[in-house]
C-alpha cells in the first residue's frame, strides 16, 4: 500500500528507511511542544490548552503535507512567529491575543488564495538559483547554530553578542558527549545514525540530571479555551493589516527557504529545478495556518528540521506521515516525548548542518555577481536568527548589485518587484 501510494522505490527509499526518518524529523522539532505553550501563554492564554493545540496543529498541516503533497516535510507553529504574535503584537502593541488568532486566521486564508493563484509559486521561480543553492547553506549553519544554542555550548554576551558556554558540565557536555557518538555512527553508516544518536544522548542524561522523566502516559487538556476565539472587531484597522503583512512576509519566505534548501540537498528538484509538488506544499502550509488559528496557535510552517529526516533518507509523504502519528501519540505520551532535552537533539542538528552545506559546490565563487549575494544570504540567516531575513537580503543585494552593475539581462520583472516589496518592509516594517 504505501510502495503503491508514495512510490517508495522510486524515489529510492522504503518503509523502513522512511519511518526512520519520520521519528527523527519529530524528535528534532518535539521541543515545540514544550517551547510554543510557554511562549504564547506570556499573553494570558491556557498553557495546558495550548499544548493540544501546538500538536493538533502540527498534526493536520503534516498530514497535508504527507497524503497530499507526498514530501517529507513537516509543520508546526512556526518559531520566531510565535515569539511576534506573544512580544510583538500582544504584550507590545497591546492587543489581545483574540486579536492575533485574527490575524493568523486573516493570514492563512490569504495564503490559500495567494496558493491557488500560484503567487506563492511564482515567487519561488523569480528567486535566482545562486541564491536559491545559498538558501541550503544558509539553512545548514542557521540549524547548526540553533542545535549549538539549544545545549547552551553557544551562550549570550553582552559585549560580543555570543561565546562559548560552559562545556566542562551540564547541557553543553552532553551534547558534546552525543555529538561524538553521533559522528562515529555517521562515519560507521550505522542505518538511523541521528535517531539513534538523539535517544543514546537523552539515556546518558539521566545519570547526569538532564533528561527528567516527569510520568510517562497523560490525557491531553482541552483546548475549549483558545478554541475559535476569535476578534473581529478591529479586522480593518491599520495595525491589522501590519500584523498580517508581517505574518504573510515571514511564513512565505522561512517556508520557501526550507522546501527549496531542503529539497536541493536531498536532490529532490526536479529537471527544471523546481521543489516538486510545490504548490500542494504551500497549501499544506496555508491550511495548517487557518486550522491552528482556530484551535487557537500562531502560525504554521515548514519545519527546517525537516532536513534531519531527510539527512536519514527520508524522500516522500511517508516520512511525513510518520512524522504526523508521533504527534499523535505526542498527545498522550507528553511527559515522555517532552523530557528528552534539547542536549540530546542538538548534536543531531549539528550535524544535519554540516549535510546542508554541499549544495555550495555548485556556486560560482568567481562569479561575484552570483558569490556576492549568495554568500549575504548564508551569512544572515544564522546571525540574523532568520531564514527570511537571509532570503531578503540576499535576494535585494542581488537585484541592487546587478543594477548598478549594468547585468540587467540577469534581472527579471519579477524580481525587480520583490526588492521593491522589500525596501518597502525595512521602511514601513
Amino acid at each position: 500500500m504505501f510502495e503503491k501510494y508514495f512510490k517508495l522505490k522510486e524515489n529510492g527509499t522504503n518503509v523502513r528507511t522512511e519511518v526512520i526518518a519520520g521519528i527523527t524529523t519529530f524528535l528534532t522539532m518535539a521541543y515545540i511542544l514544550a517551547v510554543n505553550p510557554g511562549i504564547l501563554s506570556a499573553t494570558g492564554m491556557d498553557a495546558n490548552a495550548l499544548f493540544t493545540a501546538t500538536a493538533l496543529a502540527a498534526v493536520v498541516g503534516t498530514l497535508v503535507m504527507a497524503l497530499w503533497a507526498k514530501l517529507p516535510f513537516a509543520l508546526a507553529p512556526g518559531m520566531g512567529l510565535n515569539a511576534f504574535f506573544a512580544f510583538s503584537v500582544v504584550l507590545g502593541m497591546g492587543y489581545s491575543w483574540q486579536f492575533a488568532l485574527t490575524a493568523v486566521l486573516i493570514e492563512g486564508i490569504i495564503f490559500i488564495l495567494m496558493t491557488i493563484f500560484n503567487i506563492r509559486e511564482a515567487i519561488v521561480d523569480a528567486i535566482p538559483k545562486s541564491i536559491q543553492t545559498a538558501i541550503s547553506a544558509g539553512i545548514g549553519l542557521f540549524i547548526a547554530f540553533i542545535g549549538l544554542q539549544n545545549a547552551g555550548i553557544i551562550v549570550n554576551n553582552d559585549a560580543t553578542l555570543v561565546h562559548l558556554g560552559d562545556i566542562t558540565s551540564g547541557s553543553a557536555l552532553l551534547a558534546l558527549i552525543g555529538l561524538v557518538i553521533t559522528s562515529v555512527l555517521i562515519i560507521k553508516k550505522v542505518k538511523g545514525d541521528l535517531l539513534i544518536g538523539i535517544i543514546v544522548t537523552a539515556l546518558i542524561g539521566i545519570p547526569m540530571g538532564i533528561t527528567q522523566m516527569k510520568g510517562f502516559a497523560s490525557l491531553p487538556p482541552s483546548i475549549e479555551p483558545i478554541f475559535f476565539k476569535f476578534d473581529f472587531s478591529q479586522v480593518f484597522t491599520f495595525d491589522m493589516m501590519i500584523v498580517v503583512f508581517t505574518f504573510l512576509f515571514v511564513d512565505i519566505f522561512d517556508t520557501l527557504g526550507t522546501l527549496v534548501g531542503v529539497s536541493r540537498k536531498a536532490n529532490m528538484l526536479d529537471k527544471d529545478g523546481k521543489v516538486p509538488n510545490v504548490k500542494k506544499a504551500f497549501m499544506a502550509d496555508a491550511v495548517g495556518t487557518t486550522v491552528g488559528a482556530m484551535l487557537g496557535t500562531s502560525t504554521v510552517t515548514t519545519y527546517v528540521e525537516s532536513a534531519a529526516g531527510v539527512s536519514e533518507g527520508g524522500r516522500t509523504g511517508l516520512t511525513a506521515l510518520v512524522t504526523a502519528l508521533c504527534f499523535v501519540a505526542a498527545l498522550f505520551f507528553a511527559p515522555l516525548f517532552i523530557a528528552i532535552p534539547g542536549a540530546a537533539t542538538a548534536p543531531a542538528l549539528i550535524l544535519v548542518g554540516l549535510f546542508m552545506l554541499s549544495p555550495i559546490k555548485e556556486l560560482d565563487l568567481s562569479d561575484y555577481s552570483e558569490s556576492i549575494p549568495a554568500f549575504i544570504t548564508i551569512l544572515a540567516m544564522p546571525l540574523a536568527y532568520s531564514i527570511a531575513e537571509g532570503i531578503t537580503l540576499g535576494a535585494l543585494s542581488y537585484v541592487l548589485i546587478n543594477m548598478l552593475a549594468g547585468n540587467f539581462k540577469k534581472l527579471s520583472i519579477p524580481m525587480y518587484i520583490l526588492a521593491v516589496l522589500f525596501v518597502l518592509k525595512y521602511i514601513f516594517i
